[in-house]
Order: structure tokens, then C-alpha cells, then sequence
């Protein structure tokens, strides 16, 4: 190796960014967060108008990727195309099972605009469909055509905050391995902007009452047909005196006690507004061994719902074999 290769890689090794990012508080970064937000919704509405309904909503997640989010393949007349949010160069990338490409610059601009570059970016690609334009579960619903007061894009907090995704998506597959009963892929859901892994019991629930902003009320009855144990992570979680990135574990439907059982590790505590418990993101980053810190928390809250619901826990887990 000559000396300047072996400059480089120094320099490259001392460069390296911590493994857990440090994320600004929402309010720091939050009119781009909106405007992402909206650009998911965008690209997630496609992959829903083109795809078959998977029970859950599971057929129009999104994925975490090496470079951003992905919708996964497309089905398109006999082809198949994809929508790739690039955080790492920045653009949407459009490929097609043919060969074909379209992409742009993800920088400054308006929902709209965002919407408008998509829309013919897919026609160019020939790709025919009519999506629904309004936003779905928030409250502020102004179609994608129509949306110009949404156009930030914090470059630096966009890339922070998926870097935390590809930690956070790794320690969720860990957790989702250890679980042989049914359970969803680790997915990113563009209506919440959330990451998310959810556990079933097996057993039927109660209909959900629904009331979901801008949502129709059978989603999220589908959602929530049967007894589940999920787990997330997203941006702002209300903590006190400011919105900071936090995970989150929520049973439906709530045994009795669950909000006063025992939970690890010590940061974790329940949030009676928010009926689920909550562990702030800077707990699990700053920790020792952050990724045993998020799995003590995603197994104690998941053995809340499972103990005091009476889970079938000795059909439904396993310990998962080391292979490294």
C-alpha cells in the first residue's frame, strides 16, 4: 500500500461519522420533516394505487435502504418499476425492469413541485395512473397539487435522520427474528413517517373505533383486526418542552396494567397522552451498548402486551442462533 492510499484511509477512518447519529430536535429541522413527509406520501401513494392490498396496509410501506427509501418493485403492465429517495446523493431515482431511468435533484421545492416532477417523470417512463392527492393522518390536508407552502429541505438533517433509520431498521430485524408467530416486515409506514415492526398474537381484536385524521376509518380497522404488539421509531415524540426523535411501543388492544408494568431500561416510561411507552432516541445513542439498550426496551414492552394479555408466548417465540 503507498503512503497516499495509506493517508487516505486514515483520513477516511477519523472522518467516519458515529455509528448513531445526533439528531437536532424536531422543531430545529420540522418545516423539512413536513415537506419530506409529504414527498413519502407521494411516492407511497404510487406504490398503493399500482399494488395489491396486503392486509395491514403492508402492500404500500416503504423500505429503508443503503442510500434512503424505496418502494420496492412496482407491478406496471407485465414490468416492473421502482421510486428511490436518495439521501445520500439526494434525488429521486425512478428505475424500470427495462432499463429506463428518470431522476431528479432532491433540494428546495414545494410539494407541488415535487408532485409535478414524479407525475412526469412515471409518464415519460410510460407509466399510466391516477393517484388520491390528499395527505393522509394529519390534520393540515392540502393536496399535493395545491401545496406550495411546503418547500424546505435541510440536506444534513434529511441524511442524519436516515442514517438513524438504517441503525434503527438493523436492531428491529434483530427483534423480528426472534418471533415465529406472525409478525410484519420492518417498514416504513409514509402516512405516520414512522419505522415500525409489529407482533400478532394470533388472536382476533376488538374493531377499532377508527378517527384517524384524514383516514378512512376501515384502514385502520384492517390495521387492527387482530391483538398486536408494535413497535417504532420517528422523528418527534412530545418529550417535556420540545419534540425529540423517540421509539415507541403501543399494545392494541390494551391489556389492563399495561401502562404500569415494568419496562426496560430506566429512560423508558410511559405517556398517558399517548398511551404508549416512549424511549427518547438520545437514550439509546448515548448508551454504552446502544443496541442492547433499544432491544431490552422492544423486548420488555412487547412482554407487557404478551404477559398480561395472555400471549401464547412458548408457540409464538425463539431464540435466534448466532451465525457471526
Amino acid at each position: 500500500m503507498t503512503r497516499e492510499m495509506e493517508g487516505a484511509r486514515e483520513q477516511h477512518a477519523t472522518s467516519r461519522s458515529p455509528v448513531w447519529p445526533e439528531l437536532a430536535p424536531l422543531q430545529d429541522w420540522k418545516a423539512t420533516f413536513t415537506t419530506v413527509h409529504m414527498w413519502t406520501q407521494v411516492v407511497g401513494k404510487i406504490r398503493l394505487a399500482l399494488t395489491p392490498w396486503i392486509n395491514h396496509s403492508w402492500g404500500s410501506a416503504l423500505y429503508v435502504t443503503t442510500r434512503g427509501l424505496t418502494t420496492s418493485p412496482i407491478p406496471d403492465h407485465g414490468r416492473s418499476f421502482t421510486i428511490d429517495l436518495d439521501f445520500v446523493d439526494h434525488r429521486l431515482r425512478i428505475t424500470t425492469s427495462e432499463g429506463d431511468e428518470r431522476s431528479f435533484a432532491l433540494c428546495p421545492m414545494s410539494v407541488a413541485d415535487f408532485f409535478g416532477k414524479t407525475m412526469k417523470a412515471l409518464r415519460e417512463l410510460d407509466v399510466q395512473l391516477h393517484i388520491f392527492t390528499r395527505p393522509v393522518e394529519v390534520v393540515d390536508a392540502i393536496r399535493f397539487e395545491d401545496d406550495r407552502h411546503h418547500a424546505s429541505y435541510d440536506a444534513d438533517a434529511v441524511h442524519r435522520f436516515w442514517r438513524a433509520l438504517v441503525q434503527v431498521q438493523r436492531v428491529f430485524t434483530e427483534f423480528r427474528a426472534r418471533f415465529v408467530g406472525k409478525v410484519s416486515p420492518v417498514h416504513f409506514f409514509w402516512g405516520g413517517f414512522d419505522l415500525a415492526v409489529t407482533r400478532f398474537s394470533g388472536r382476533t381484536a376488538p374493531k377499532h373505533p377508527g378517527g384517524v385524521p384524514n383516514c378512512a376509518d376501515w384502514v385502520m380497522q384492517d390495521a387492527y383486526s387482530h391483538e398486536v404488539s408494535s413497535a417504532g421509531f420517528w422523528p418527534g415524540a412530545g418529550l417535556g418542552d420540545r419534540e425529540a426523535a423517540a421509539f415507541y411501543c403501543y399494545a392494541y388492544p390494551q391489556p389492563p396494567g399495561f401502562a404500569d408494568y415494568a419496562v426496560l431500561p430506566r429512560a423508558a416510561f410511559f405517556h398517558a397522552g399517548l398511551g404508549e411507552f416512549i424511549l427518547p432516541y438520545d437514550a439509546v445513542r448515548t448508551a454504552a451498548n446502544a443496541d442492547q439498550t433499544l432491544l431490552s426496551f422492544l423486548e420488555s414492552t412487547y412482554e407487557a402486551a404478551a404477559v398480561l394479555a395472555k400471549w401464547d408466548r412458548g408457540a409464538l417465540e425463539r431464540e435466534v442462533a448466532r451465525t457471526r
